[in-house]
């Protein structure tokens, strides 16, 4: 492949059509390099190079910063690893953000860190600003022996963190809305496969599955957005 072949693949849209499942496993994904050499990503979905509908896995290196820019439809960030800053502040591993539409910042990281970032996606009604740290939060009894952490509602849009205990097997059910699943810890399964930590998953509106694991596991997930 000429490098002329490999710019296209790598800056064409991507996994953008709403109505496809999509599985992605991103341990195996190679980093890619951002306008910031010191900042890098793993693109999950992409309208188009730099702007637009967007998912990623975002890796800042130590003493990296990306130049200010704007969100015009919104930006959700979870801190995977290290320490992510701002001008609003720094934020540690667990950190859940969202920072709404029109809003604009220059992040950087001192001592490094990777987070999980979705643009561009919000409804331009949704403007409150959240930070919550998920880390010192407590979750709450959800169905059956789930516990779960809510992060995000609007409208009909929801997005939460939800532990599972080893062995806990949830009823088949149907994603009004689609539903979207990023696995942080453990390993998730259902009918269609086995999804380890760093799996990104997107079922679409309608779609219908019967989750399970068989450890301990969490995942962030988002419903009723698709």
């Amino acid at each position: 492949m000429t490098v002329a072949q490999q710019y296209e693949v790598d800056t064409a849209p991507l996994n953008i059509d709403l109505e496809q499942r999509v599985v992605a496993f991103t341990a195996q994904h190679p980093w890619i390099e951002s306008p910031s050499k010191k900042v890098l990503r793993k693109p999950l979905e992409r309208e188009s190079l730099e702007s637009g509908r967007a998912t990623s896995i975002v890796r800042f290196q130590p003493e990296s910063y990306f130049p200010e820019h704007t969100h015009p439809l919104g930006e959700e960030i979870l801190v995977l690893e290290g320490v992510f800053s701002d001008e609003t502040g720094d934020y540690p591993a667990g950190t859940y953000l969202r920072n709404p539409p029109g809003s604009k910042h220059q992040p950087h990281s001192k001592e490094g860190c990777t987070l999980f970032v979705k643009l561009d996606h919000f409804d331009p009604l949704d403007i409150e600003p959240i930070r919550v740290q998920t880390r010192e939060a407590e979750f709450q009894p959800g169905i059956g022996n789930l516990q779960v952490l809510g992060l995000h509602s609007f409208q009909g849009e929801h997005t939460a963190l939800v532990k599972w205990p080893a062995g806990e097997v949830f009823q088949r059910h149907t994603h009004v809305g689609g539903e979207e699943i990023f696995v942080l810890e453990g390993c998730f399964e259902d009918e269609q496969g086995v999804y380890p930590k760093g799996t990104w998953l997107r079922n679409p509106h309608m779609s219908v599955h019967h989750p399970f694991v068989k450890e301990e596991t969490l995942i962030l997930v988002k419903v009723g957005h698709l």
